[in-house]
């Protein structure tokens, strides 16, 4: 769920009325935006992975939606 969680703090910096200008701001901003990312949302995406890992074995080497 990492990948998911990057995404999360890129769609939450990149939505801010003032984007980061230089590289400390961007470091600010995405720790400002961390601990906007409630548990809630962190223990969804642990939760997925057991249906996302058996949609990966069903597909049997095929595609899957993730």
């Amino acid at each position: 769920p990492i990948e998911h969680v990057w995404d999360l703090l890129d769609w939450s910096v990149r939505a801010r009325a003032i984007p980061p200008r230089n590289v400390q701001e961007l470091a600010g901003a995405l720790v400002e935006e961390w601990g906007n990312i409630s548990q809630q949302e962190l223990a969804n995406l642990v939760q997925s992975m057991r249906r996302r890992c058996t949609a990966v074995l069903n597909a049997a080497g095929g595609h899957t939606r993730y």
